[in-house]
C-alpha cells in the first residue's frame, strides 16, 4: 500500500465524510491544535493525500498564534514571497475583500511562480459573507488521469513558465482600482519566473498531476497564442465538475489542501459583503517531471 491508501487508524471512519467521490472530505469531531498526538497528525496527512482537501467546521478556538502552531506540526512555514504577513505572526497572509488583493478569484495553485512552491495550505475563515464567497477546489491528479492517452503523452513532455508578473487587466478586467494598485505595488513588487513541468510526479503518492493555473504565462517553445490553446484544453479537465468540490464557508472553518495536487478559486459573487480568510502555506519541494527533470528558476536565476 502507498501512504495515501492506508487507513486512518486514530480518526474514526464515521467521522470522515467524503464530500465528492474524487475530492474533498469533511473531518468531524476533531479539535485542531498543536497538541494533537503524532499518530493523529499522521492520519490527517494520510487523509489529505487521499482526498486532496480536508474541511473542518467549528474551529472557533483558533487564533493566529494557534493556527500557526498547528500548521507547524504539518511542516515548515512558508511566508508569501512578496506580500507582508499579519502583524505578530511569522507567516499568515490575510485575504480581506475590503482591501486590495483580497479576492483570489482566478483558478490557481498557490505560489507556483517560485521553484519549490508550497506543499500545502491551511486556511481559516474569519469573516464570512452571509451568502456567497465559496471556495471551489479541483483535483489535478484525476484531471491528468482523465486525459486521453494522446493528450497525456503531449502533457508529459511539456514545460511551462509561471510568473507573478502577468497581464492583470486581461485576467481581471472588473478588478477595482484598489486591487490593481495592490497587484502593482505589492504582489509583483519582486518578479519571479519559474519553468515547471506541466506534469509533475507527486513526491509522496507517485501520482502524475497537472501543474497549470493562472500563474502559467506560456508553454516553453510555443507562442502565447499556441500556449493558450493547449492550456485551455488541459485546464478544462482540471475544472470539469466531476473533479471539483465546492465548500460553503462558515466562520471558524478550516480548510487544508494538498497544494501539489489541487487548484482552487474563491468565488467572487458576494458584492460588497465582507470576507476575511487567513492562510498559512507550508514549505514544498521542487517539482520533478515524468522525465526526471526538475523545475528551473528563471527570474531570479
Amino acid at each position: 500500500m502507498t501512504r495515501h491508501e492506508t487507513f486512518a487508524a486514530t480518526i474514526p471512519a464515521d467521522t470522515v465524510l467524503p464530500v465528492t467521490p474524487r475530492i474533498g472530505a469533511e473531518i468531524r469531531d476533531i479539535v485542531l491544535s498543536a497538541d494533537l498526538p503524532d499518530a493523529t497528525l499522521a492520519d490527517l496527512e494520510s487523509l489529505l493525500l487521499r482526498h486532496k482537501v480536508l474541511f473542518f467546521r467549528g474551529q472557533h478556538h483558533l487564533d493566529d498564534q494557534s493556527q500557526e502552531a498547528f500548521a507547524r506540526r504539518l511542516g515548515d512555514l512558508a511566508p508569501h514571497p512578496t506580500q507582508a504577513v499579519v502583524a505578530g505572526t511569522a507567516s499568515i497572509l490575510e485575504l480581506d475583500s475590503s482591501k486590495g488583493g483580497g479576492r483570489a478569484d482566478r483558478w490557481h495553485t498557490d505560489v507556483t511562480f517560485v521553484p519549490a512552491y508550497p506543499k500545502a495550505s491551511v486556511l481559516r475563515g474569519v469573516v464570512i459573507p452571509p451568502v456567497g464567497g465559496d471556495t471551489i477546489s479541483a483535483n489535478t491528479a484525476t484531471a491528468y488521469a482523465d486525459l486521453p492517452e494522446p493528450l497525456r503523452h503531449l502533457a508529459d513532455g511539456l514545460r511551462a513558465v509561471h510568473s507573478n508578473a502577468y497581464d492583470y487587466a486581461a485576467q481581471r478586467p472588473r478588478a477595482s482600482d484598489k486591487d490593481r494598485e495592490h497587484y502593482e505595488q505589492v504582489f509583483r513588487r519582486e518578479v519571479f519566473e519559474t519553468e515547471h513541468p506541466v506534469v509533475r510526479v507527486h513526491p509522496e503518492t507517485g501520482e502524475r498531476v497537472l501543474v497549470l493555473g493562472s500563474f502559467l504565462q506560456r508553454i516553453a517553445g510555443l507562442s502565447r497564442e499556441e500556449s493558450l490553446r493547449i492550456y485551455d484544453i488541459l485546464q478544462a479537465y482540471v475544472t470539469a465538475p466531476e473533479n471539483t468540490v465546492r465548500w460553503r464557508w462558515q466562520a471558524g472553518d478550516v480548510v487544508i489542501w494538498d497544494n501539489r495536487a489541487t487548484q482552487h478559486i474563491a468565488v467572487n459573487d458576494y458584492g460588497d459583503a465582507h470576507r476575511v480568510v487567513r492562510r498559512i502555506t507550508l514549505d514544498g519541494d521542487v517539482p520533478v517531471g515524468v522525465d526526471g527533470r526538475a523545475s528551473t528558476p528563471l527570474i531570479p536565476a
